[in-house]
């Protein structure tokens, strides 16, 4: 029974894992929020204040901005791994930023294989085209 608790329990840091990647990954790096995201940058770097700087540094940086997606899906989802208390919390919390950090790699990686595959077929396309 205790086994059975324990898989379901890591089951739930993979799937929880997914929409934390896909939103840390997202606001920090599609153009949909590219505006935005500039505006972050100009402000991290120029800001007088260090913690200014670090509040708009948080939105540039998937790594960093997953732990407060993170944050907000352990408070909707109120999941805990381990035990039942803050620990359950402490300890779902950095599995889960680790595992959604992991899913965005292997995205960035899949991406840059498509594009260096486009890039590729590009000048193929280029070289048929002078014969």
């Amino acid at each position: 029974m205790i086994y059975d608790h324990l898989s379901s329990e890591f089951y739930w840091i993979f799937i929880l894992a997914l929409p934390v990647a896909c939103i840390a990954w997202t606001v920090t790096k599609e153009e949909i929020f590219h505006e935005p995201r500039e505006f972050c940058v100009e402000k991290s770097k120029m800001c007088k204040h260090i913690l200014q700087r670090k509040f708009y540094y948080i939105f540039t940086c998937e790594y960093c901005f997953s732990y407060y997606v993170t944050i907000l899906v352990l408070i909707i989802t109120r999941y805990q791994l381990l035990y039942p208390d803050w620990r359950g919390y402490f300890i779902a919390g950095f599995s889960i930023v680790w595992i959604a950090n992991i899913y965005m790699s292997l995205y960035n990686l899949l991406r840059i294989d498509l594009k260096k595959e486009k890039i590729i077929v590009k000048k193929e396309e280029e070289k048929l085209k002078h014969l």
